[in-house]
Parts: C-alpha cells; structure tokens; sequence
C-alpha cells in the first residue's frame, strides 16, 4: 500500500478507537497494518501527531502497532 494522499507529510497515523497508532513509513513491508490502516481511513476515526514522532503519540495515550520500530 502506498502513503495516503492526504498524509504524504505525516508519518504516525492514529486509530482513535483502539489507540493504537501506525508508521505510514512502512505499510509496504506489514500487509496487516497496510490493511488496518486502510479500513481507518475508511472509518475516518484517525489522529495524526505534532510533532509527528512516536513519543507524542505516546504522549497521548496511544501505543504503537507491532510493526511500529524506533
């Protein structure tokens, strides 16, 4: 799957139901999350960060996906 348009300046997309969050970074090596991440959109029941970094999303109370790595 390739980065959403509308995300092209982001990396770390969030899933505001499960607080989990995504990197759009590597959605072509994890088909799984490529899917999740797909189904979010369709939702529209997403966060994106700023700073656009992993310890915001944190911050937030979000954890990473397991294909998230620092």
């Amino acid at each position: 799957m390739a980065r959403p348009s509308r995300f092209e300046h982001n990396r770390y997309l969030g899933n505001k139901a499960t607080m989990v969050f995504y990197d759009l970074d590597v959605l072509d090596q994890h088909p799984g999350a490529a899917a999740a991440v797909e189904r979010l959109l369709e939702t529209e029941r997403f966060a994106t960060f700023g700073p656009d970094t992993p310890a915001e999303a944190r911050n937030r109370c979000y954890r990473p996906h397991p294909s998230v790595t620092y």
